[in-house]
């Protein structure tokens, strides 16, 4: 089981430096977490795939949908104080800090490539290696 960023999962589903680690970190580990705010996030980065062309409206909805399958059963609401906690204690976003309070909670560790919370939590926020 793994918690995984909202970047880590573009990364699998939009062809990208990193697609070829997300790809592999799946195949490793495919029990995939994500606290719900992963849907309004991914959901943005799809709209700036659509704004650039690089995405028809279809290709996006269909990527979700996959997307939200995947996560089916693994999506979360962390609780409110752990995250304000983290975020006391660190410069990162709520948002943010909403990925790493889940992977707390799950007794996990989270993927991303957000070098700002590798920073700040180091033994909780693993990369996602490029290749």
């Amino acid at each position: 089981m793994i918690v995984v960023d909202s970047n880590v999962l573009a990364y699998l589903y939009l062809p990208g430096e990193f697609t070829g680690a997300a790809e592999r970190l799946l195949e490793r580990d495919p029990d995939w977490h994500a606290p719900i705010l992963w849907r309004s996030e991914f959901r943005n980065i799809l709209a700036g795939c659509m704004r650039r062309g690089t995405l028809d409206f279809e290709q996006a909805h269909a990527i979700q949908c996959e997307a939200e399958s995947l996560l089916d059963g693994a999506e979360h609401e962390p609780d409110s104080r752990h995250v304000l906690e983290l975020v006391r204690g660190s410069d990162c976003s709520a948002y943010d800090c909403e990925f790493i309070a889940l992977a707390e909670t799950l007794g996990t560790r989270l993927s991303t490539i957000d070098a700002k919370l590798l920073r700040a939590f180091p033994r909780v926020a693993q990369p996602l290696a490029a290749g």
